[in-house]
C-alpha cells in the first residue's frame, strides 16, 4: 500500500468512527442523556480533526507547484464520501440533541 492510500484509508477510518460516535449520541438522545450526548459528539469532532488534517495535508501537496501530485482516485473519492456524510451526520445530531432537549425541558 503506498502511503497516498494509508493517507486516504486514514480518512475514511477517522470519519467512520467519527460518524459512529454521532451515532451513539444519538442512541443517549433516545435515554434523555444529552450530556453523555454531548460527549459523544464532541469526541465525534475530534476524531473528524483527524480526517481534517490528513484532507487539508493532501489539498496542500496538489496546490504546492513543486510537489508531486496526488492522483484522483475512486478510493479518494470514497473518502470524501466518508468524511462529508460523517459531518453532516454529526451535524443533524447536534440538531436533534438541542431540540430533543429542548422539548423535554418545555414539558
Amino acid at each position: 500500500m503506498t502511503e497516498l492510500e494509508q493517507q486516504i484509508i486514514g480518512i475514511i477510518s477517522a470519519a467512520g468512527d467519527s460518524k459512529g460516535k454521532a451515532f451513539e449520541a444519538l442512541r443517549k438522545v433516545k435515554e434523555s442523556d444529552y450530556e453523555g450526548a454531548r460527549a459523544l459528539l464532541e469526541e465525534s469532532r475530534k476524531i473528524d480533526l483527524e480526517a481534517h488534517k490528513i484532507q487539508t495535508k493532501l489539498i496542500q501537496s496538489e496546490m504546492d507547484p513543486e510537489a508531486e501530485k496526488p492522483e484522483l482516485s475512486l478510493l479518494m473519492v470514497h473518502a470524501q464520501d466518508h468524511y462529508m456524510t460523517s459531518q453532516l451526520a454529526r451535524d443533524v445530531i447536534e440538531a436533534l440533541v438541542d431540540v430533543f432537549e429542548a422539548k423535554e425541558g418545555g414539558n
